[in-house]
C-alpha cells in the first residue's frame, strides 16, 4: 500500500475546495484571502484579458439566505462609485449553486502592513483621510460600513487607498424588520478578538470585529446605529495609526489617550480621536465626512473642531506653519543690521 504524502494530501484538498469556474469567462489563479462567509480569489477575465479579484461564498449548505447575502453585498458596492472603493464587474453562480461577484483586483498592502513600513505620521493621515472620505460618500447614500479596521483598508501601488469587505454593511433607508437582520450584530462566543483576522464572519451571525466596532454596535443596538457607529471604528483606525496599537477592547470606560501612548502626537490630534471613539455617539463628529475635515485642518496647521487652543498654542502653532517666511524675514533682518553696522565704518 502506498501512503499520500502530507503535501500531496494538502495539494488534492486544495483542488476539491478549489470553485469550479468553467461554466464562466473566469480562470482561477490563485486564493488570496479567507474569511468566514467568503473566500477570494485572484482570476483571469479571458475575455477581457485581465486580473480580477472574485469573492465566493465558502459555506457548503447554500441556501437563497446565504446567496441573498453575497448578491446584496455585490449591489452595494455596486451602487457606491467611488475611487476609494472597490467596483464590482459582474455577479454569477458557479455550478455548485454558491455565489460568487468579481471585483477590481488591487495590488497593494493592507493599511495594517502599511503602517508596519513605519511611513511618517504625515503620510498616515493622509491615508485615513482618504478612507474617511470613501466612508463619507458611502454615508451620504445611506449606507454603514460596520466593519471598518485597518485589515480592511487596503493602500495601492499608486497611493490609492480604498475601502474594503462591504459585506456586514447596512442600509439606513431600510428597515429592519426580519429576524436575520436583527440577529447580525449577536456576536459569537467562540469568536477570537484578534483584529489581525481576515474575516470575521460565520453563516447566521455577522460579526464585526471588537476592537473597532462602537459600544453600541457591540451590544447588539442595530436599530441605533447610524454613521456615527462608523465613526467610532474610524476613530479606532486612526488610534492605531497614531499609536501603531489597536484600541483596547471597551468595558464601559473611555479609552486611554493616544497621546499618553505617543508623547510626540499633538493635543489636537489626540482631541480629534478621543472625540471620533467617544463612548457617547451624540459627542462624536455626526458623519465621517466631518471628521475628514479635521484631520485635513491636522495636515494644514489648522485649528480643530475637536480642540480649543491657548494663546500659546495658537502662536507655536502659527510659527511652526510659517517657519520659512519667518527665516527669510529673520535673514532679511541681519543682513540690513550688517550693512548697517558696515556702513558706518
Amino acid at each position: 500500500m502506498k501512503w499520500i504524502s502530507d503535501q500531496r494530501l494538502d495539494h488534492l484538498r486544495t483542488i476539491v475546495a478549489d470553485p469550479d469556474f468553467s461554466s464562466t469567462k473566469y480562470t482561477l489563479i490563485k486564493e488570496l484571502a479567507r474569511g468566514g462567509m467568503g473566500t477570494v480569489y485572484l482570476a483571469k477575465d479571458v475575455e477581457l484579458d485581465r486580473q480580477v479579484a472574485i469573492k465566493v461564498l465558502n459555506i457548503a449548505d447554500v441556501n437563497d439566505d446565504t446567496r441573498r447575502r453575497m448578491i446584496r453585498e455585490a449591489r452595494i458596492i455596486a451602487r457606491l462609485e467611488h475611487p476609494g472603493i472597490v467596483p464590482v464587474h459582474d455577479v454569477g453562480t458557479l455550478p455548485d449553486d454558491r455565489v460568487f461577484y468579481a471585483m477590481k483586483f488591487v495590488r497593494g498592502s493592507r493599511l495594517d502592513e502599511y503602517i508596519a513600513e513605519n511611513p511618517p505620521l504625515r503620510d498616515r493621515l493622509r491615508k485615513f483621510q482618504a478612507a474617511c472620505d470613501a466612508v463619507a460618500f458611502a454615508h451620504a447614500h445611506n449606507v454603514i460600513h460596520r466593519d471598518l479596521k485597518p485589515q480592511n483598508i487596503m493602500t495601492g501601488s499608486f497611493g490609492e487607498v480604498l475601502v474594503l469587505d462591504w459585506g456586514i454593511a447596512k442600509i439606513l433607508s431600510e428597515r429592519v424588520t426580519d429576524a436575520s437582520e436583527a440577529d447580525t450584530l449577536r456576536l459569537s462566543p467562540n469568536t477570537k478578538n484578534n483584529a489581525d483576522e481576515f474575516g470575521d464572519t460565520v453563516h447566521g451571525t455577522i460579526i464585526g470585529t471588537r476592537r473597532y466596532m462602537s459600544p453600541e454596535q457591540a451590544r447588539g443596538e442595530v436599530k441605533q446605529l447610524d454613521a456615527r457607529s462608523d465613526v467610532y471604528s474610524l476613530g479606532s483606525v486612526f488610534y492605531f495609526l497614531l499609536t501603531d496599537r489597536a484600541p483596547a477592547e471597551s468595558d464601559g470606560e473611555s479609552t486611554v489617550s493616544p497621546k499618553s501612548l505617543n508623547p510626540k502626537i499633538t493635543k489636537a490630534a489626540d482631541a480629534v480621536c478621543r472625540k471620533a471613539m467617544s463612548l457617547n455617539p451624540a459627542n462624536r463628529y455626526s458623519t465621517a465626512a466631518e471628521l475628514s475635515a479635521d484631520i485635513g485642518r491636522l495636515l494644514d496647521a489648522e485649528p480643530v473642531s475637536a480642540y480649543r487652543e491657548n494663546v500659546f498654542e495658537k502662536a507655536g502653532r502659527w510659527v511652526g506653519k510659517n517657519r520659512f517666511l519667518l527665516l527669510l524675514v529673520l535673514a532679511y533682518l541681519l543682513m540690513r543690521i550688517f550693512f548697517i553696522f558696515t556702513s558706518r565704518r
